[in-house]
């Protein structure tokens, strides 16, 4: 969504259920679904493990997908949380994953295009970083720390870089709130 500015620091939120239920998640669960990476040639360095995605617009149909069963005892809550306290209520999370950067893998520049996006508020909650991790968004580089949430405004140019020796994970989700909800 366009705001002004790149980056909401939504504060601290109690992320330990979500990041330790990430965490245990194996190999074959990062495998499951690979839509993300095979769509969109930006994501061809990460994994995802994705409770619930969405198609088309104006109508959207939200999907529950394969790591909804695991994760969503510990995520939904945390989303909610998060919504509660910065966004107006009777929304729809479009979109919810966690999402695998892995060492040494980019995220090439780039705009979140299609029009859910503009319309919705795209929130990353870290699960891991390290300090070769680089967000970039219009041109500045952020670094996210473990125990927040941000909104990040994906109508500008944004991209990442893990140069370090270990992945970075994040959970995003997607909000779209009832104004535009119809």
């Amino acid at each position: 969504m366009e705001f002004d500015g790149t980056l909401r620091d939504l504060g601290v939120v109690d992320s330990t259920p979500l990041i330790n239920a990430v965490l245990a998640m194996d190999d074959a669960a990062w495998q499951a679904q690979q839509y993300r990476q095979q769509a969109y040639s930006v994501h061809e360095h990460t994994q995802s493990l994705v409770l619930v995605f969405c198609q088309g617009w104006p109508e959207l149909q939200v999907t529950r997908e394969p790591a909804w069963d695991p994760l969503h005892a510990v995520a939904v809550p945390l989303m909610h949380d998060i919504i509660g306290k910065t966004f107006p209520p009777g929304g729809t999370i479009i979109r919810a994953m966690a999402a695998k950067l892995k060492a040494g893998g980019i995220i090439a520049p780039h705009r979140d295009t299609h029009p859910s996006f503009i319309h919705s508020h795209r929130i990353h909650v870290p699960i891991t970083t390290n300090s070769g991790v680089r967000f970039m968004i219009h041109g500045r580089p952020y670094r996210f720390a473990v125990g927040n949430a941000y909104e990040i405004n994906n109508q500008r140019n944004h991209s990442v870089m893990n140069r370090g020796k270990q992945d970075r994970i994040t959970f995003i989700f997607d909000y779209l709130p009832p104004q535009n909800n119809s």
